[in-house]
């Protein structure tokens, strides 16, 4: 008789056995795992198996290994010292659309924060009724797109792990459109333009750095841009991004000399103090369901846009003189 039998749940479906299992038993060692599968100590419905197996909703998985590394640690869930504020664009039984706030970041950071956007979703889903970790195996819900911390916008937030796959999947294929409002400094010679270049990146530092010519590891870049309204030495940009690549947005235009207002990374400290914005003055503003390839359960979302609030930084930008 095996140690545990395990059912594949919705959540858990679609995953490779070896990934499955070491995310389900953290006290497992790898070297173990695959040895257990060698010698049919793991068996998927009964039969012999092998770790790259994909899994499906309902497949019995029967263990025998010693009971050991089958002890969880008990779980503290730290998402529930993360205050339950969202500003919730849209929702349905499949996923969320947030508009963050700037100063808050998405996941904890090397400094570890309890209060991130990741918990408070996982907070508030837990208070509903709607997320209980003692209830998945492996599935925890998931922001499918990040923005900087001192950057707000909609942000995409899966319920289940078939949302998390197909919407990771569209963000790869560039089937999901962003739109992005910005004040830059100065006023740009052309006011509609599809800027191109290579960005290269500086784990150290944090920090990248553009070049109109090809970099050794650099990555190419694609950046369209229209002007709205100019105010004083300022400009307020409509932004698209044909590349989603870090910091482009803030790096491509800091490089063209439009660095924009409030960046403390990229900009122009001696204006920053003059405009005494708290953030970069950006904002993911618009996102668009653009899906191109079947989508499967998420069908009904084609074609769909959404617009986060009004950004922080509009009322000051038409204060300018």
């Amino acid at each position: 008789m095996p140690r545990k039998t395990v059912v594949i749940e919705k959540n858990d479906g679609g995953q490779r056995l070896d990934k499955f299992l070491l995310k389900t038993y953290p006290n497992l060692p790898q070297p173990v795992l695959y040895k257990c599968v060698r010698t049919k100590d793991v068996k998927v419905n009964g039969k012999r198996c092998e770790p790259s197996q994909r899994l499906s909703e309902g497949d019995v998985l029967s263990l025998y290994w010693q009971e050991d590394f089958f002890q969880k640690a008990e779980e503290a869930y730290d998402f529930l010292k993360a205050p339950t504020a969202l500003s919730i664009v849209y929702e349905d039984e499949n996923l969320l659309l947030l508009d963050k706030k700037p100063g808050l970041i998405v996941h904890p950071d090397e400094h570890y924060h309890f209060d991130s956007l990741i918990a408070r979703v996982q907070h508030v889903l837990y208070d509903r009724g709607e997320y209980d970790p003692k209830r998945e195996n492996s599935f925890a819900p998931a922001l499918v797109n990040r923005i900087d911390r001192n950057t707000g916008g909609i942000v995409m937030a899966a319920k289940n792990a078939e949302t998390l796959r197909i919407l990771n999947q569209k963000v790869k294929d560039r089937e999901i459109d962003k739109t992005y409002l910005c004040v830059v400094c100065g006023r740009l010679p052309e006011k509609e333009a599809l800027l191109t270049g290579y960005l290269e990146k500086n784990e150290a530092q944090n920090r990248v750095y553009i070049s109109k010519k090809p970099l050794p590891g650099g990555k190419s870049i694609r950046t369209r841009y229209r002007v709205l309204e100019e105010k004083r030495d300022f400009s307020l940009l409509e932004v698209s991004l044909l590349t989603g690549r870090t910091h482009q947005i803030r790096a491509h235009f800091a490089a063209l000399g439009h660095p924009l207002a409030g960046d403390g990374k990229y900009g122009k400290n001696a204006v920053n103090k003059k405009i005494a914005f708290p953030y970069q003055a950006l904002c993911s503003y618009k996102l668009r369901f653009a899906f191109k390839t079947p989508t499967g359960a998420l069908s009904y979302l084609n074609g769909r846009e959404f617009t986060a609030n009004e950004p922080w930084f509009l009322e000051d930008f038409r204060r300018f003189p």
